[in-house]
């Protein structure tokens, strides 16, 4: 049996679990693993598992839900930035975590278990649009963004989503109803992970493709089922912005 301490934070809903671990700690998670502890009936239940990897560096490995392991989220990256200096008892404003999609910036205005932080998240680059769809972006994982429609049912909205994503090798599917310039709203059904309450990177990714298409300026708040999150946009380099909070310490026991 083994014993892991892990941490709960979320950002607009976002949830994650987080492990903070010295470099060079022999991997103890796997896909197996990570699917257990996220899952919502029999685990403790989380979007993704982050392991924050603490030495000279800190870098971010990320398993989804399902245990896949995935290269970046713009929430998950605050929430790991924020457990790592829970952890560490440290008072930093701002933290490099080296991460699959490269090295983000997380600037943090914490109030002991609460707080808001901002991430630099970037290029965002753009692939071929898909017909049916707004755009196909990435920010360090891919993304397909696509305009909603009131008269789809879910099970439309799934089935979609499950085509789009299937086109590009796998995507996280942004439904987006623009509000006005300054504000999107959308819903994401998450690669390895489904329906979510929010999406950093997919935010950045609506951002990106509705200014690009004339729809919004470069600064919009996107509102998300759990919560805003801002995106500011400098040509195709992009900061997210958004809420962190602690939701309790766990001890998750293996046998």
């Amino acid at each position: 049996m083994a014993l892991r301490t892990l941490q709960k934070w979320h950002g607009a809903g976002n949830d994650f679990l987080v492990e903070v671990v010295e470099q060079g700690s022999a991997p103890w998670w796997n896909a197996q693993r990570a699917r257990a502890v996220c899952h919502r009936a029999t685990g403790v239940g989380a979007d993704g598992l982050l392991i924050a990897l603490v030495g000279a560096e800190v870098a971010m490995v990320l398993y989804n839900a399902d245990g896949s392991v995935a290269e970046m989220s713009g929430n998950g990256v605050r929430c790991l930035a924020a457990a790592v200096r829970r952890a560490t008892h440290a008072d930093w404003e701002t933290l490099l975590v080296h991460t699959d999609a490269g090295v983000r910036a997380v600037t943090l205005d914490m109030d002991i278990d609460s707080g808001y932080g901002s991430v630099a998240m970037g290029d965002v680059t753009f692939e071929a649009t898909l017909d049916g769809t707004l755009g196909v972006a990435r920010v360090g994982n891919p993304h397909v963004v696509v305009l909603d429609r009131s008269e789809w049912s879910t099970a439309q909205r799934e089935q979609l989503a499950a085509e789009f994503a299937r086109q590009v090798g796998g995507a996280n599917v942004e439904f987006v109803t623009p509000v006005d310039r300054g504000r999107v709203s959308i819903r994401v059904i998450e690669r390895g992970v489904g329906w979510t309450l929010a999406c950093g990177t997919g935010s950045v990714a609506t951002a990106a493709v509705c200014h690009r298409e004339g729809l919004t300026d470069d600064v919009v708040t996107v509102d998300n089922p759990g919560g805003a999150l801002t995106v500011q946009l400098d040509d195709d380099h992009a900061i997210l912005a958004g809420p962190v909070q602690f939701v309790a310490n766990v001890e998750w026991l293996e046998s």
